[in-house]
């Protein structure tokens, strides 16, 4: 199960379920947005914010049965988290999506949006994610990545060697340098400010290293 904040998503940025690598979707996006992937997302496939995250139902899912409701109510139950359901509606599909509406919207308060195919459903993100950036950007207290400048982020080896530290990946590395923007910097934080980054036992390796 998947709580709010215990994914936290880079500003910008989308995170995918693994399984999503090499998917039409995952190439549409590229150039669009940054798209991370990660394992152990469990029943989510894109988490667009800190507290948002897709639930994606193929044709082949409705078609093959009922594997795709439990997965839905195991989420509704397990999750704080904000889901958004997307389903592709296709001519195959098309009879199951009233029962489909039903369930998410009605039984599981949950928002469903329909999509035609997986280029549909690209856009559908690139909105979404675009829509939350503008919605962060107004309110500057709970963006601490917007004022300061990121010119470090263009730097593969940063980038690299703030990954080298013991409990930063991809995605903590990006936060850390969006928020401090060099290794300088970095190097000169205190736990308490790494700690609102990484949380308290990643700030403390960072700090020890």
């Amino acid at each position: 199960p998947v709580t709010a904040g215990s994914i936290v998503v880079p500003y910008g940025h989308v995170i995918g379920n693994e399984k999503w690598r090499g998917s039409e979707i995952a190439q549409r996006l590229q150039g669009k947005i940054r798209l991370i992937f990660e394992d152990g997302l469990g029943l989510v496939d894109f988490h667009l914010s800190n507290r948002t995250c897709i639930l994606y139902i193929s044709e082949a899912d409705l078609v093959a049965g009922d594997e795709f409701k439990r997965r839905l109510v195991r989420f509704r139950n397990a999750s704080s988290l904000g889901g958004i359901v997307v389903v592709e509606k296709t001519q195959i599909s098309d009879q199951y999506f009233l029962a489909v509406q039903k369930l998410v919207v009605l039984e599981l308060g949950m928002v469903l949006l329909p999509v035609a195919n997986q280029g549909e459903a690209s856009q559908l993100i690139t909105q979404l994610v675009s829509f939350y950036v503008r919605e962060q950007s107004k309110d500057h207290s709970s963006n601490p990545f917007r004022p300061k400048q990121c010119s470090q982020l263009a730097e593969p080896s940063v980038f690299r060697t703030v990954q080298q530290i013991p409990g930063v990946g991809k995605t903590k590395a990006l936060l850390l340098l969006q928020q401090f923007g060099s290794i300088h910097q970095l190097c000169n934080a205190s736990v308490k400010e790494l700690e609102l980054i990484v949380g308290q036992t990643v700030a403390q390796q960072i700090y020890t290293f």
